[in-house]
């Protein structure tokens, strides 16, 4: 049987402390108690940027716009299906997120990221803001 591929896109929310948003799935979703950069999967035929901004609306209520880079590409082999992440840079432009589906949310410095549980498609993005050095 052939897994499903889900294309999903993912942000990377950095705030003026140079913090990093970060996701604990609940109990109801799909890999529970693992953190995440929040996202979503992209609709046939729509475009990664819209879909990122729809999908942080959906989940956290607030307004993000995004860099129109790729700041990361990743795909990882999950029991049951092939997630193609795609990360994004985005700021939030207006109120601090309200969870909907996720159990908790913190701000995190790059360095402290390696202190959460991530999904395992995350890791690279994580390890990857890690070494980043132009940060503004």
């Amino acid at each position: 049987m052939m897994k499903k591929k889900l294309r999903v896109v993912a942000a990377i929310i950095e705030n003026n402390e140079q913090e990093i948003f970060c996701a604990l799935r609940s109990q109801q979703m799909s890999l529970p108690n693992l953190w995440e950069f929040p996202g979503g999967k992209v609709e046939q035929n729509e475009d990664i940027f819209v879909a990122l901004e729809r999908e942080i609306k959906e989940e956290f209520n607030c307004r993000i716009v995004t860099d129109d880079v790729i700041f990361a590409k990743t795909t990882h082999d999950y029991d049951s299906f092939i997630i193609d992440l795609i990360a994004i840079k985005a700021t939030l432009i207006d109120k601090e997120p309200v969870l909907t589906e996720h159990a908790q949310y913190i701000w995190l410095k790059r360095d402290n990221l390696l202190s959460l549980n991530w999904a395992p498609a995350d890791i690279p993005i994580v390890e990857k803001l890690r070494t980043e050095k132009n940060r503004h």
